[in-house]
């Protein structure tokens, strides 16, 4: 989470909120060192798409877009976030990060789809159903070159993701 925080502090973006459900004390003090805002998701526990709601809540209406990035994912860095804005900032909707041709994390979502967006999500599946049933509004953005979406769920996983060379423009 440490090497997510650091990356997106040298990403291209106006402000990183980060919500925090579970064992969110701990989280906050991981939180605290970069001045991050920090959003409190007490429903944590009913799914993914609660914390990106939360998220989407705290941000107001002082932000164009947003880049929705899960901290388990330390292979992807600005970089990567890099590519989305430029495809943001280029006219793209919503521009989702992919990976040997599938689409992965990060996504940057434009505030003209928050309201549809926001209305379709449910449970643990976070925004994949509004990505396919919303093909129209979705740019590809190709990242295999400066990111790795390998997400770490456990000890093991970060035992062996310490052992992978990293992508140029990310790495541990």
């Amino acid at each position: 989470m440490e090497h997510a925080l650091a990356e997106i502090r040298d990403s291209p973006v106006d402000g990183v909120f980060v919500v925090v459900g579970d064992n969110s004390e701990a989280v906050r003090k991981l939180i605290e060192p970069y001045g991050f805002s920090v959003v409190e998701n007490l429903e944590w526990g009913a799914g993914q798409s609660t914390s990106v709601l939360r998220g989407f809540d705290a941000l107001g209406s002082d932000f164009d877009g947003a880049v929705v990035m899960l901290a388990d994912q330390p292979l992807v860095g600005a970089r990567c976030v890099e590519r989305l804005v430029r495809a943001f900032e280029e006219g793209a909707m919503v521009a989702v990060a992919t990976y040997g041709g599938r689409r992965r994390n990060p996504v940057l979502f434009s505030r003209g789809v928050w309201p549809e967006l926001m209305g379709e999500l449910r449970g643990d599946e976070g925004a994949r159903a509004f990505l396919r049933a919303r093909r129209d509004l979705v740019t590809e953005v190709p990242c295999d070159d400066v990111a790795d979406p390998s997400d770490i769920d456990t000890r093991e996983e970060l035992a062996a993701l310490e052992e992978v060379e990293p992508p140029a423009g990310g790495g541990l």
